[in-house]
This record gives structure tokens, sequence and C-alpha cells, in this order.
């Protein structure tokens, strides 16, 4: 006899998504709780579940899971984090409920994926200009991107040069740069983006 599913989809938008974070919250299943907040996170994709999402506090929900051990929570949440970035609302959030130094963390993980994602949300969190938020051009930051710039995974190589252009004054690159003739300081890279620079 087939198992019923833990989730009846049919009990709308709000509900499901509703049972997802209950399960999220109660399970002590490590695969189940990869497989909710993967769920999550392709939801957090869809601008109309926004407000659900909002409303269920799923936000703090991928805030609290970057500081998780389990890797692979990590990088569903921050990919949670990503997919939200694009409204304001959120973004708004997320650098209210102080998610820059979490996710700032996420530069240094072994996981490429984390890292692409941390990147892209610290660039849409930034998107309001340079100098409106001074964490996000931090002088660690800005060398770490310096560093990302130079790797040779492309796709990684492309975001930390968009980082620098749109959120990097000239001359913050320039100090970060020069600083970084004489210093080993800031975030390491990434174990898979570029083992070359490790």
């Amino acid at each position: 006899m087939a198992q019923k599913p833990k989730v009846d989809p049919h009990v709308g938008r709000l509900g499901y998504l509703q049972a997802l974070v209950t399960e999220f919250q109660e399970t002590e299943s490590q695969d189940a709780k990869e497989q909710v907040l993967a769920n999550l996170a392709n939801f957090a994709y869809d601008p109309n579940n926004y407000q659900y999402l909002r409303q269920l506090q799923v936000l703090d929900l991928f805030l609290d899971s970057l500081s998780e051990e389990n890797e692979t929570l990590v990088e569903f949440a921050i990919g949670g984090l990503c997919n939200l970035c694009p409204d304001r609302t959120n973004k708004e959030h997320i650098l209210q409920a102080g998610g820059i130094p979490l996710i700032t963390n996420c530069l240094s993980s072994p996981n490429e994926e984390t890292v692409l994602s941390a990147v892209t949300t610290l660039i849409y969190l930034g998107s309001a200009g340079p100098g409106c938020h001074p964490e996000l051009t931090a002088l660690p930051l800005v060398q770490c991107m310096l560093r990302f710039s130079l790797s040779t995974n492309t796709r990684l190589r492309n975001l930390a040069q968009i980082f620098l252009e749109d959120l990097c004054s000239p001359s913050q690159v320039a100090e970060a740069r020069s600083r970084q003739a004489h210093s080993a300081l800031g975030i390491p890279l990434p174990r898979t983006a570029a083992p070359e620079q490790c």
C-alpha cells in the first residue's frame, strides 16, 4: 500500500507552504530537512509566493539555516535568499535582520553553488548603488571579490567583476588592491571554485 504524502497539495498555496515549514521545524531527519528546504527555495523563485513566505517567516528560516553545519542546507538556504532578493521588501528584511555577515560567511564555503549564490545575493542587496550599505564594501569583502575576479571559474569571475563594478567605487577597489599586496588577510577562496588560488 502506497504511503500517503505528508503534504496535501490541495490545501492551497499558503497551507502547503505552512505544512513545509512545519515539517522542516519538526522533522529529525536531515534528508527530510534538505528536501523541504530545497522545495522552499524553489517556491522562493516565484514572486507570487513572496507574501506567503514573508508571512511564514521563511526568510528568517533561510537566514538561520546559513549557520548550519550541513553544507546542503546552507546551499539551499542561500539559494532561497538569492531567489527572494530581487524584491525590495525581502531585500530590506534581509538587511535589517543582519543578513550580510551570514551571507558573507558563505563565501568561504567549499560548495561552489553556495559561493555563487552568496555573491549573487550580495549583488542584489547592493543594487541600490555604491555607498548604500557600507558592510557590502568592507575591505575584506572587496579583497575577497578581487581574488574571485581572478578565478578560473568563469561564473565566479564574472559575478565578482559585477560586484566590483556595481557596488564599489574605483577608490575602494584601488585601496583593497593596494592593501591586498601587503596582506594575506581576507576570506579564503572556495576550494571547488578555484582550487589553484588556495
